[in-house]
This record gives structure tokens, C-alpha cells and sequence, in this order.
């Protein structure tokens, strides 16, 4: 699974740990993060989120 870094500070979601301080099980995609997900660090949304290798 492809792992996705907030543009804004850096953060990284990777789904094979998800965010379950916030409610997201690992192995959740972040396709599948709800439309209001928000960066746990920064509070800005998906669409600030771009893939990293």
C-alpha cells in the first residue's frame, strides 16, 4: 500500500499502521479515509496529501 505525506508539515500516512489515535484501523487505505480526515499534526485535509514512494 502506498504511503501518502501531508504537503503542509510533513506528516506521513502509512496504512499499514493507519491512525488509530484518531479512529483509523491499520490496513486501512487512504482511499478509504473518511472525506473528513484530517492531518492529526497540522489539521488540514486529504487534498493536501500527495504519494510518496
Amino acid at each position: 500500500m502506498k504511503k501518502y505525506k501531508c504537503t503542509v508539515c510533513g506528516w506521513i500516512y502509512d496504512p499499514e499502521i493507519g491512525d488509530p489515535d484518531n479512529g483509523i484501523e491499520p490496513g486501512t487505505p487512504f482511499e478509504d479515509l473518511p472525506e473528513d480526515f484530517v492531518c492529526p499534526l497540522c489539521g488540514e485535509g486529504k487534498e493536501v496529501f500527495e504519494v510518496i514512494d
